[in-house]
């Protein structure tokens, strides 16, 4: 590639950038996507585990007293 052409192909670049960034809804999905990724790394509370533990095993008794 030319130094020309890189220039050129730098520029487009560029003007892709600043158009993304003045795009409300690009700026948007950015947005959305940080806060799913951060929500994607938090754990899971105790709390929670323990209740799906709870479900789990009033699931398995509902299902023993159905099997009888």
């Amino acid at each position: 590639m030319t130094t020309r052409n890189k220039e050129a192909a730098d520029q487009r670049k560029l003007e892709l950038r600043a158009s993304d960034i003045l795009d409300p809804n690009n700026q948007i999905g950015v947005k959305l996507r940080s806060l799913y990724a951060a929500v994607q790394e938090e754990a899971i509370p105790d709390r929670f585990l323990d209740l799906l533990e709870k479900l789990d095993h009033a699931e398995m008794m509902a299902s023993a007293k159905m099997a009888e």
